[in-house]
């Protein structure tokens, strides 16, 4: 029942389960500390490329496990996995079920990492240009698609806690600029709707993990104006979120601005709203490497500076992808000879 709490305030009896669900859960179903400023990667390309053959080298030519690397030698401290509803099992565009994030999230516990669960509510990509629900949901009432949203996400959370992983964060859809799920849920026409969509993720989660938190993340970081009319449309329609996430994927010759304005939205969006701040993706093409890793460690300071201890990490988006992976992504880290750039050492303290 409590799935379908669209409210402008928690209700007492959700406060209740929350907290009952809290009391109950056997040690280990909780978080455990996210590091105080995550320095991330987002790897969920890393189980397909590994079953296409891919294999990765380290700056001295050495072949070792990608987490390995990303760990020990770049100082990457958290992953981010995204879940599909119900992908394809081609490896690029679509495999990433909720058990083959669940058997990630597990490697990269093992290797001491925290997990940013990534919830596409989609059968594929969602972003800003495309937020298709899962052909299963296509006809399902308003109603209905909230109940869905409510069991996906607790299935999801549940698959990674089989695994003994509780996600440190977990993104109410991914770059929601325009809200999520359409028509229902698209933030121009239905705010309210985008509201209570983002309000059952919200309290899904919450009922797995009060300690885990829930991520709004929109595209265009350096897009101020957009941050306030989507957080803001979301907060006045009594959405329940813990942080804003931001996407940057600036030019070579831009990056500098773009940081700058991206920093300026970011303490406009702490003065309004309150709300911790973490960028989800950031990239720059291969072909600048050295720009790149000035880009990364730009990034990094200034967010980890922000107002307040409000800035709560970075993570690159797919480092691991070779140049043209996917029908042509062009903004990984590593080199078709198997070796990486210098991107990720913006990263390094």
């Amino acid at each position: 029942m409590f799935k379908n709490v669209r409210g402008f305030k928690t209700s007492i009896a959700l406060v209740f389960v929350l907290l009952f669900t809290s009391i109950m859960l056997p040690a280990g179903q909780h978080a455990s500390a996210a590091p105080s400023f995550a320095k991330g990667a987002d790897i969920s390309w890393v189980p397909g490329m590994e079953a296409q053959g891919y294999k990765w080298k380290d700056k001295n030519g050495v072949q070792r496990d990608i987490i390995d690397i990303l760990k020990n030698d770049y100082q990457i401290n958290s992953v981010r996995i995204r879940v599909f509803v119900n992908p394809s099992n081609d490896y690029g565009n679509g495999y990433m079920n909720k058990d083959r994030a669940a058997a990630l999230a597990l490697r990269a516990k093992n290797a001491g990492m925290s997990v940013m669960l990534t919830l596409h509510y989609s059968d594929s990509w969602a972003d800003p240009g495309q937020q298709t629900k899962p052909a299963a949901w296509k006809n399902y009432t308003f109603q209905q698609l909230m109940d869905a949203v409510w069991n996906h996400t607790r299935e999801v959370m549940t698959a990674m806690q089989s695994k003994g992983v509780t996600p440190d964060w977990v993104q109410i859809g991914n770059e929601t600029s325009n809200g999520m799920l359409w028509e229902d849920g698209k933030a121009s026409t239905n705010m309210k709707n985008y509201a209570w969509l983002v309000n059952t993720g919200h309290n899904a989660v919450k009922s797995i993990s009060t300690n885990t938190k829930t991520i709004v993340h929109l595209a265009g970081g350096d897009d101020n104006a957009l941050y306030v009319w989507n957080i803001g449309g979301l907060i006045d329609n009594g959405a329940n979120f813990d942080m804003i996430a931001m996407s940057l994927y600036p030019s070579a010759s831009g990056w500098n601005t773009a940081v700058t304005n991206a920093v300026n939205n970011a303490k406009d969006l702490i003065n309004r709203y309150g709300k911790e701040i973490i960028v989800s993706e950031i990239g720059m093409d291969n072909t600048q490497p050295a720009a790149g890793k000035s880009f990364v460690a730009a990034m990094k300071t200034q967010f980890r500076n922000l107002p307040s201890s409000k800035g709560k990490g970075v993570f690159y988006w797919e480092p691991e992808a070779t140049p043209g992976y996917n029908g042509g992504y062009s903004k990984g880290a590593w080199q078709s000879n198997g070796l990486p750039t210098v991107m990720l050492e913006g990263f390094i303290d």
